[in-house]
């Protein structure tokens, strides 16, 4: 069985993969509009998900509240930049500079959690708590994609 880090991990790369592709794109095309709508609902099911689980079990240890609060305010923030973007037309030359924004981000966020959270969760979240987590994670991110 997988443990949260590994589900977390796989979740990640299929992010990266959509910001690049989306990097890729131009205007007001169907394939921007399509893959902007994959990343949006992945990213958001994502975070959801993962507050829920591997999150909520920091913030019940006092030696990682202070990070999760940290990666949960990134979250936010995240959020805020897909909300702005979903206002703003997708032809205009400020979408893509804003997606950039929202996409150096997003990889700054996932290489501070694959490091630093991870590294700090592992030293606080024995191997089967880990284990359950991702059985967690999978169902809520189920449920928030509904």
């Amino acid at each position: 069985m997988k443990d949260i880090y590994e589900r977390l991990k796989r979740d990640h790369e299929v992010q990266k993969d959509l910001a690049r592709k989306l990097m890729e794109t131009s205007g007001n095309s169907a394939e921007r509009q399509r893959l902007f709508g994959q990343f949006k609902a992945e990213t958001e099911a994502h975070a959801a998900a993962e507050e829920q689980t591997l999150y909520a079990a920091l913030f019940k240890k006092p030696k990682s509240q202070e990070q999760a609060r940290h990666s949960v305010a990134e979250h936010k923030d995240a959020a805020d930049l897909i909300a702005e973007l979903t206002e703003l037309e997708m032809s205009s030359g400020g979408w893509i500079q804003k997606f950039e924004k929202l996409k150096d981000e997003l990889e700054h966020h996932i290489d501070e959690e694959e490091s630093d959270v991870f590294d700090l969760a592992k030293r606080l979240i024995d191997r089967e708590a880990a284990e359950r987590l991702a059985n967690q994670f999978e169902q809520r991110k189920a449920a928030e994609r509904k």
